[in-house]
């Protein structure tokens, strides 16, 4: 059942700019699966959706790029394992890091390709990351604390 599920939501995320949780579930619901809010975040979790930003200006669940998805969990465990805070100004976001971790931890942040970033830069222990807007910085910023939770 978790396999078919998680099939459909592919399928739902890749044909559909689905939004919310709400209405991946209420897709889901009409696609014939009876399930919780709670399966529908650990289903997104699992399959490691992200948001971004569509040609509508819509933000909508997608999938990590195509990628070496065990080099992608490298990534992010590294990201996580060092990153020890977050903060942000404007459209700044820094991250404090164990010493001698920043650039790891900031290719990770390019690995996963995300669309609000600009860019990057990373020294012993600090990552400053340009975000496109204050709002998307807000959003990235609850992006990377869920990756280190």
């Amino acid at each position: 059942m978790k396999v078919a599920r998680h099939a459909k939501i592919l399928e739902l995320i890749e044909n559909k700019e689905i939004e919310t949780q709400e209405e991946l579930a209420e897709e889901l619901k009409k696609s014939g699966f009876n399930i919780t809010q709670a399966t529908v975040s650990r289903d997104i979790k699992e399959l490691r959706l992200i948001k971004t930003l569509s040609e509508t200006g819509k933000y909508k669940y997608t999938t990590i790029k195509p990628q070496d998805s065990e080099l992608v969990d490298r990534h992010v465990k590294v990201f996580a394992d060092s990153v020890l805070s977050i903060d942000y100004a404007s459209n700044i976001v820094v991250m404090k890091t164990i010493p001698g971790a920043a650039q790891g931890a900031a290719a990770a942040i390019d690995t996963l390709d995300l669309s609000e970033v600009v860019g990057s830069i990373a020294g012993d222990d600090t990552i400053f990351v340009v975000v496109r807007d204050h709002q998307r910085a807000v959003e990235i910023v609850n992006k990377f604390k869920k990756l280190i939770e």
